[in-house]
């Protein structure tokens, strides 16, 4: 079982997806500015989803601070672009473990009023590694 700081991953991804993407995303696109060039995700993440989301937006900033910070950079570009688009780019985020971090990014356009989706596929270390391989 893949475990975030005591919860299960896919649960935590089951959040994130409802904010950003499916059929009635509870961040709204109003949001976009809290993703514009130079502020740092964690942070922002935090602000979009607000207190409603309190323990997940503790799980995101520290997974978030584990990433390199070129992923980083390159989730807040997206992120702007999605809730800045007309209409809004709709998310769907996914995890596998790996050594490395690496994303595979894709996007099926739509024309308007159609919504457009991106698929963000993130692999990387597990979000628990400091417990989990822990001498016992």
């Amino acid at each position: 079982m893949v475990m975030f700081a005591g919860k299960q991953i896919l649960p935590v991804l089951g959040e994130l997806n409802a904010a950003f993407g499916g059929k009635n995303p509870t961040v709204s696109p109003e949001n976009f500015k809290a993703f514009s060039p130079g502020e740092p995700l964690g942070p922002a993440l935090v602000r979009v989803l607000g207190s409603k989301h309190e323990e997940l937006n503790g799980l995101l900033q520290a997974y978030v601070a584990m990433m390199p910070r070129g992923f980083q950079e390159s989730l807040r570009a997206i992120l702007y672009y999605a809730l800045s688009s007309e209409p809004r780019v709709l998310l769907n985020f996914s995890w596998s473990p790996g050594y490395d971090f690496e994303m595979t990014i894709w996007e099926m356009v739509e024309k308007a009023p159609l919504h457009s989706g991106i698929t963000i596929a993130l692999k990387g270390r597990y979000p628990d590694e400091g417990t989990r391989y822990a001498a016992t």
